[in-house]
């Protein structure tokens, strides 16, 4: 295989795994969207107080979409060889989160990122990420951060 198709494979790979996801404060309905988009096989837990879209694509990222009750996506969980497009992920609160980013953070493997309206904890190495984002505002009544996983 000559190397410019071969460095453009290997570019095409890391970059399918970031497609589309539900963005925080979306509607439920775009999930089923994100799942055909990943070509992700799709899981779904039903918990006392919220349902759980849980998405594994083909390169491995498990990411889980928490819905309220009243069908908005108030978390996002992730983990697996793959960083989730964030941009899309947070939709609205992206730029305040990668506002928040560049003011506290200097390079560093670990990022938190705790406002009134988004938290944000994410991390990892190559071929291990991991993290989570909610919105406090709207985690259900009896939520504990900690079921966010």
């Amino acid at each position: 295989m000559p190397k410019s198709v071969f460095k453009l494979a290997v570019c095409w790979c890391a970059l399918a795994p970031a497609a589309a996801l539900a963005a925080l404060g979306d509607a439920a309905q775009s999930i089923e969207l994100d799942r055909v988009q990943l070509n992700a096989s799709a899981r779904i837990v039903t918990a006392p107080r919220y349902t759980v879209y849980e998405l594994t694509v083909p390169g491995g990222t498990i990411v889980r979409e928490f819905v309220a009750p009243a069908g908005v996506v108030f978390a996002i969980a992730w983990r697996g060889p793959f960083m989730p497009d964030l941009r899309q992920a947070l939709g609205a609160y992206f730029e305040p989160y990668q506002s928040a980013v560049r003011a506290n953070s200097a390079g560093r493997a670990q990022v938190s990122v705790a406002q009134p309206d988004l938290v944000v904890n994410s991390g990892g190495h190559q071929r291990a990420f991991f993290g989570q984002a909610y919105l406090p505002q709207a985690l259900p009544p009896g939520v504990t951060i900690d079921e966010l996983r």
